[in-house]
């Protein structure tokens, strides 16, 4: 396949999302306002697009690329005062904040060329907008997000999960399990398990953050800590073990500290990330403390993928153009900018 000549500025693939959604407004607007720091490729439908980019600002400029020519030419070095589209064609028409499965594919095709460029050089990071499971579900296509699709595509066997945001220094928190039901967390942490998380985890901070020995607090499971054992045994029997055995591994990892007392400054400013181990166990307090603002991030996967922290907002969209906060976009396309520089992943 062709490769893309170097280029000064990171090449981000940017997946637009859920096109009935806040997806497409915000992708083009982050990317109109970093397209001096960056160089975005929007993914989704060129048409579509355009009449969004022109109800946004009629200054944006759009030039589309098919994905046959893509393929075929790799990706040209427009100057930035155009952003190019990989036009991912839709099936049916969008009505702001309805959802048509009929689109499920097309969205789904936006991240397989994502992956697919960053696999072959054409792109340095993918950053996605939010899209709507749902939706892709009811094309037909068995789908429970972008974090398990992108290691499923990627052939990864395990990925972690991080969100990042806050004033600095930015609280990270990564998670020991996804989108798991709550009562079948406690099976899914086991000591293999969570000792590939931590290994993944101090890996990509030192990598794609720059962090030489990340300093990592790792929460326990049940209320307390599992208060001595009264509360549960998992403390003692699976995640303090796999804490001792990354010790010895050489890693800055300490634990299990009650998660109720451990997002506190006292704790947080000594450490780089703080590992959870369930989604509404780490994330309610990283959410208050930058929701709109933060980022999220898949480690363990052989590309850099970042993503905002929000949903599709179809009630949002339903109201117009005009009334979406692209901030996490802004934010993660910056964050994907600084992981390309510090894993020295760019040259396209």
């Amino acid at each position: 396949m062709p490769t893309t000549a170097p280029a000064s500025r990171p090449t981000l693939a940017i997946t637009t999302g859920e096109p009935a959604g806040i997806g497409p407004e915000i992708s083009l607007k982050a990317a109109w306002a970093l397209r001096d720091e960056v160089r975005p490729v929007l993914l989704g439908d060129a048409a579509f697009l355009s009449m969004i980019a022109n109800d946004i600002d009629p200054a944006i400029s759009l030039v589309s690329l098919s994905v046959r020519a893509l393929r075929n030419n790799g990706l040209p070095n427009f100057p930035p005062d155009r952003i190019t589209v990989i036009d991912c064609p839709l099936e049916a028409h969008v009505v702001a904040g309805q959802l048509d499965p009929k689109n499920g594919r097309a969205v789904l095709e936006t991240l397989d060329v994502a992956i697919e460029g960053a696999q072959c050089g054409w792109f340095d990071a993918i950053v996605t907008a939010p899209l709507q499971k749902s939706t892709i579900n009811d094309a037909g296509i068995a789908f429970t997000g972008h974090t398990e699709y992108l290691a499923q595509q990627t052939h990864t066997p395990q990925v972690v999960m991080m969100l990042a945001g806050g004033t600095a220094p930015h609280l990270r928190v990564a998670l020991a399990t996804t989108h798991l039901a709550l009562k079948e967390v406690p099976a899914a942490i086991t000591f293999d398990s969570l000792s590939r998380t931590l290994d993944i985890l101090n890996a990509d901070l030192q990598r794609k953050f720059g962090l030489a020995q990340p300093r990592i607090l790792v929460t326990g499971l049940n209320p307390h800590a599992g208060e001595s054992g009264y509360l549960g045994r998992e403390e003692i029997d699976v995640i303090a073990p796999a804490i001792k055995a990354a010790q010895a591994r050489g890693m800055q990892v300490s634990g299990p500290y009650p998660a109720d007392t451990l997002f506190q400054p006292k704790y947080l400013q000594n450490a780089d990330c703080v590992l959870a181990m369930y989604h509404d166990q780490g994330l309610p307090v990283l959410k208050f403390a930058s929701f709109g603002h933060g980022i999220n991030i898949t480690l363990g996967l052989p590309l850099i993928r970042t993503s905002v922290d929000h949903g599709t907002a179809l009630d949002l969209a339903a109201k117009g153009v005009g009334h979406a906060d692209c901030g996490s976009m802004i934010a993660a396309m910056q964050a994907a900018a600084r992981m390309v520089a510090c894993s020295g992943a760019s040259g396209t």
